[in-house]
């Protein structure tokens, strides 16, 4: 996303903050709301596209979404989307992607104002290991042959009553309606998302044997003086490591792990 775009989305992101801190909306519902006019312009293509036509006024455009979204949502969500529709996109697109980021966004504060955004977090995170650790599972759940409701189900028998109901409305969502994308880079999406709540980076840590809580903070606080931001840690214990610590940061690895040491001495002497 960029140029018009990434402005009406950073527009409507301090729209979202404006609303979602007055406590009589309700963060969770906006967020179904919201969610359900992202599958109606992501079902409608030619309505987005009226929705974003750089010919239309802004106001016309907005009126337009009122009309079609008034009585079926609540007054906040029709605010948001047309103060969306009223701002400049680069591709049609880019609206359903950003209301979609909304939506989500909208049931993170949800869990952020119920105390329960570091459980949201590391369930995403565990979520995504268990779907990278079993194929049947991810077949079952990218299987274009199921149906919605099936998926559903499923996704409900697995984390119904063990995970934050945010964490479940966000994993049943991404599954039921992908827009494209794989299962991996939606909830990676999600995980970014969340962290970005508290304005922290993701730090994906990999050891052979768990870190104790003082290990955790010393780990953390290096982190954050290294990168200037708040850090939270994603902790995966994988016993093939062998020993030390791999620390992922977006695109960035810090390996210190034994079998990344075996592995170059490995190389040199093969060199």
């Amino acid at each position: 996303m960029n140029g018009a775009s990434r402005e009406a989305l950073a527009g409507a992101r301090e729209s979202l903050d404006a609303l979602t801190d007055n406590t009589s909306v309700d963060a969770a519902k906006l967020a179904g709301e919201l969610a359900a006019v992202t599958a109606l312009l992501h079902r409608e293509v030619s309505l987005r596209r009226v929705l974003t036509d750089p010919a239309q006024a802004g106001e016309a455009k907005a009126e337009l979404a009122g009309r079609l979204l008034g009585g079926q949502v609540d007054g906040p969500a029709v605010d948001l989307v047309s103060g969306m529709v009223r701002s400049r996109w680069s591709q049609s697109r880019d609206l359903v992607d950003s209301v979609e980021e909304l939506a989500n966004t909208a049931d993170l504060t949800a869990a952020q104002q119920a105390g329960a955004l570091d459980d949201v977090e590391d369930e995403l995170f565990r979520f995504g290991r268990i779907v990278s650790s079993s194929t049947g599972l991810r077949s079952a759940l990218t299987d274009k042959a199921a149906t919605a409701s099936a998926k559903s189900e499923l996704l409900r028998s697995l984390l119904g009553g063990k995970a934050n109901p945010v964490t479940e409305r966000l994993v049943v969502r991404l599954v039921t309606q992908p827009r494209g994308r794989s299962l991996e880079a939606g909830l990676e999406s999600l995980s970014k998302l969340a962290a970005a709540r508290r304005d922290r980076m993701v730090a994906v840590v990999t050891t052979a044997v768990p870190l104790s809580d003082q290990q955790k903070q010393r780990l953390g606080a290096v982190l954050a003086k290294l990168y200037g931001r708040e850090m939270h840690l994603n902790l995966d214990v994988d016993p093939s490591v062998l020993g030390g610590i791999a620390v992922q940061v977006g695109d960035e690895v810090i390996n210190g792990t034994i079998a990344e040491r075996l592995d170059e001495a490995t190389r040199r002497l093969a060199g």
